[in-house]
């Protein structure tokens, strides 16, 4: 067992990746034979992800302020604390704040990317 003080740091969320402000807290990243991610994103008010896909799907659970989500041709979807979203692997998606909050979510996912790996 490791416990490290988190978040080791933060930083902003590469421009290519959101539209608005973004930060990202990591909290854990793969080592070993795990390839799991965990991440802590804060988004400004209406920042929110570009269109994007994980090979092996995503987990996000929303901790603080209102959010909003939607996978390619479905419904706009209201995120609020407490709710978790899964996104199936390969499952074209966005998600971000409500264009009046601040929004915070955990991201789990597998990552397939081996630079990622000890």
């Amino acid at each position: 067992m490791h416990v490290s003080a988190t978040p080791r740091h933060t930083d902003a969320a590469p421009p290519e990746w959101v539209t608005g402000a973004a930060w990202v807290d990591e909290l854990a990243v793969p080592e070993g034979p795990s390839r799991v991610r965990v991440d802590s994103v804060h988004f400004a008010p209406g920042a929110r992800t570009a269109w994007h896909r994980h090979p092996f799907g995503q987990v996000l659970h929303v901790t603080e302020g209102t959010g909003r989500a939607q996978s390619r041709g479905g419904a706009v979807r209201t995120l609020r604390p407490g709710d978790t979203v899964r996104v199936a692997p390969g499952e074209w998606h966005w998600h971000g704040a409500a264009p009046d909050t601040f929004m915070t979510h955990l991201a789990v996912q597998e990552v397939a990317d081996s630079a990622y790996l000890s």
